[in-house]
């Protein structure tokens, strides 16, 4: 997806089994994350990141919905285990992360694999992307700084 193209409706069950739906969103701002696995070092600091400033996200009027292709009870175990206070979608399908775009080719270690490119998306209170953080650009330990300064401008 592209800056300007609307995200999809069903976004997916979180880590407590509830449907995710854009429209629930209507009105207010979303931080749309993609992460490549829960549990991990970057995954861990991105979403604790968030988690730490999510009351001035939320009074820039951003809710913050993560993404991975983990399981509900992986989901569940890293959101209790971390204090996360917002939905993580378990795309086990991985339908969501193709739509998106952040499912693809990476390379790690030298290694060439498909996986989720961690990608953050600011979508607006109608559902339209307006900026994307491509992967390159995420620092995971100061993210929600990053997109802070990002409102900011």
């Amino acid at each position: 997806m592209n800056i300007g193209d609307r995200i999809p409706e069903i976004l997916g069950t979180d880590q407590l089994g509830r449907e995710i739906k854009s429209s629930d969103y209507r009105g207010r701002k979303i931080i749309l994350y993609s992460y490549p696995k829960a549990n991990t070092s970057g995954c861990t600091a991105e979403a604790c990141s968030l988690q730490a400033h999510k009351d001035e996200l939320k009074a820039a009027g951003y809710e913050i919905i993560g993404v991975s292709k983990d399981k509900m009870e992986t989901q569940k175990k890293f959101a209790d285990a971390q204090g996360l206070t917002f939905p993580l979608i378990a795309d086990t399908d991985t339908r969501l992360l193709q739509t998106l775009g952040c499912w693809g080719e990476k390379v790690a270690f030298g290694r060439r694999t498909v996986g989720i490119l961690r990608t953050t998306y600011l979508v607006n209170e109608e559902g339209i992307i307006e900026k994307i953080f491509s992967p390159k650009e995420i620092k995971t330990k100061i993210h929600a700084e990053q997109i802070l300064d990002y409102i900011k401008k």
